[in-house]
């Protein structure tokens, strides 16, 4: 179950773990600004939305504006994560029928606010290639210190891959025990030929020992491994 672990298990080792993330990207990327982060991940089920929904209120947590949104126009899942209504969101940004402000969400966590997926399309690619998507994109730059995007795995579809160019950087959610080696190098190759910049890993659900029992744990790493 997806779950906002950060704010409702601050002190757990997973928390923990998050913290080195949004570390682990600030401190890795000095030299390049980012306004904006995708998370995708190789297949369905990595848990690439709950690690985005997680590092987007880490970073409202140092006092920053983050606005979150679900790109995910297939198998949208932020709005359940936050307990908001999914009524309407970015499809009906992208179709003129609300403004950005009408429908930007607050969350329990001081200075986060996110942007569901609206109505699911039945054109999400088209949409998501569309000028209309770039013009949001920097709207949503002006309205806030960071965008953080939620996308469909790669595996599946080619939505991540529309969008991987026109954001600074991308993390792959990957599953452990669940995704092969050949899958996160296609993944990785599929972000590198659109011109993505991948920023790293995340591998989820890696079973670590502490003391006497065995809990779940996230690491990150820079780029994926051939």
């Amino acid at each position: 179950m997806e779950r906002l672990i950060v704010d409702k298990e601050p002190k757990s080792p997973v928390a923990e773990a998050y913290r080195r993330l949004r570390t682990n990207i600030q401190y890795a990327n000095v030299a390049h600004e980012l306004k904006t982060i995708l998370f995708t991940s190789a297949g369905p089920g990595e848990g690439k939305s709950s690690v985005a929904a997680n590092y987007a209120a880490l970073v409202a947590q140092q006092k920053k504006e983050v606005i979150l949104v679900d790109c995910d126009l297939r198998r949208p899942s932020l709005h359940r994560i936050f307990d908001l209504k999914n009524s309407r969101g970015l499809t009906n940004v992208m179709t003129h029928d609300f403004e950005l402000k009408d429908v930007l969400q607050t969350t329990s966590v001081p200075g986060l606010r996110v942007l569901t997926s609206g109505p699911i399309p039945p054109n999400p690619v088209e949409l998501l290639s569309a000028e209309e998507m770039e013009s949001i994109l920097r709207k949503l730059k002006e309205m806030a210190d960071l965008v953080v995007i939620d996308t469909p795995p790669i595996q599946a579809v080619t939505d991540a891959l529309v969008l991987a160019p026109k954001v600074d950087g991308v993390v792959l959610v990957l599953m452990a025990a669940a995704v092969s080696r050949q899958q996160a190098r296609l993944a990785k190759e599929g972000i590198q030929r659109v011109g993505g910049r991948l920023l790293g890993a995340v591998l989820n659900g890696v079973e670590m020992k502490k003391g006497s029992y065995y809990y779940y744990n996230y690491h990150y790493s820079y780029g994926v491994s051939e």
